[in-house]
């Protein structure tokens, strides 16, 4: 026997920041003096919901959404107006997503994925209600460390109801346990936390809890399909614009056929309105 079989061994974490730091703010697209104001440009409100529909919904590049405008309904755009006009649009749609949310479901599956910016990587952290199939937190990030994820849960559960079991299931990232460890200090009510690791159910939580993960995994495939068409960003706010974008498509535009081909959040406003075009001009002005 020697005196290290008797040491006990533990993780402390100290945590220097509150929950009303920066640093933990969700992602937003910028708004600055060259953001185009989208209730004074010269074009119809039809075009903007033609543009908006071809560029985030049908997954077109700016390039090809301008040669379709130009070709098929002889509207002469370019691809930069396009890229304008979809970063004004993002700075209202995120507005309009975290106000329009509603309650989330008392299972969430999270996940990273990456996204090319300047030629790097960089990470989006989903997370998605396990019912209702709506995105509750779509956060941008540099790296997967333990502040990116805080800010994507922290939002992910903003709207969870007062002592509502929450459990979030997630991969082995840490970031999400050190993640939970601070929240979980300022709740009542503890999340729980739920890993499934690898590809092979080889624990009891993998094989209970697997279907969740498969849900969050569908979800960045379709989120892939989406930002593929950029072929990377030049800026950090081109890529939170186009996924901010493509949260407003699939919550409250994109049928989901496990929903009875209805959106995760229905707008009652939008159920009369029969094009996708005109939807998008809706949200637009129902955020303004």
């Amino acid at each position: 026997m020697t005196p290290t079989h008797f040491t006990i061994n533990y993780i402390y974490r100290e945590y220097h920041l509150t929950l009303d730091d920066q640093d933990i703010e969700h992602s937003q697209p910028a708004k600055t003096r060259k953001t185009v104001n989208l209730f004074r440009i010269h074009n119809s409100p039809h075009m903007l919901g033609l543009i908006l529909s071809f560029y985030v919904s049908y997954a077109l590049s700016s390039r090809k959404t301008a040669l379709m405008l130009r070709q098929v309904f002889k509207l002469d755009v370019s691809y930069q107006t396009v890229l304008n006009y979809a970063k004004a649009a993002a700075y209202y749609c995120h507005r309009f997503n975290l106000t329009h949310k509603g309650p989330i479901d008392d299972i969430s599956a999270g996940d990273e994925t990456y996204i090319r910016v300047k030629g790097k990587n960089n990470y989006i952290f989903f997370f998605i209600s396990s019912k209702n199939r709506a995105i509750t937190a779509y956060h941008f990030s540099h790296t997967r460390d333990p502040l990116a994820a805080i800010a994507a849960i922290k939002e992910a559960v903003r709207t969870a109801k007062n002592h509502q079991p929450i459990t979030i299931i997630t991969d082995g990232n840490p970031s999400y346990v050190a993640a939970l460890h601070f929240l979980n200090q300022e709740r009542k009510s503890k999340i729980k936390h739920i890993k499934v690791i690898g590809l092979e159910n080889l624990d009891k939580e993998s094989t209970e809890y697997r279907e969740f993960k498969q849900i969050i995994e569908r979800l960045n495939r379709t989120y892939k399909q989406h930002v593929r068409p950029s072929a990377g960003f030049s800026s950090d706010n081109g890529a939170i614009a186009l996924t901010t974008l493509f949260v407003t498509h699939y919550n409250f535009l994109r049928p989901h056929s496990s929903l009875n081909f209805k959106p995760p959040i229905r707008i009652h406003q939008l159920d009369r309105i029969d094009t996708i075009q005109a939807r998008w001009v809706n949200i637009l002005k129902m955020a303004a």
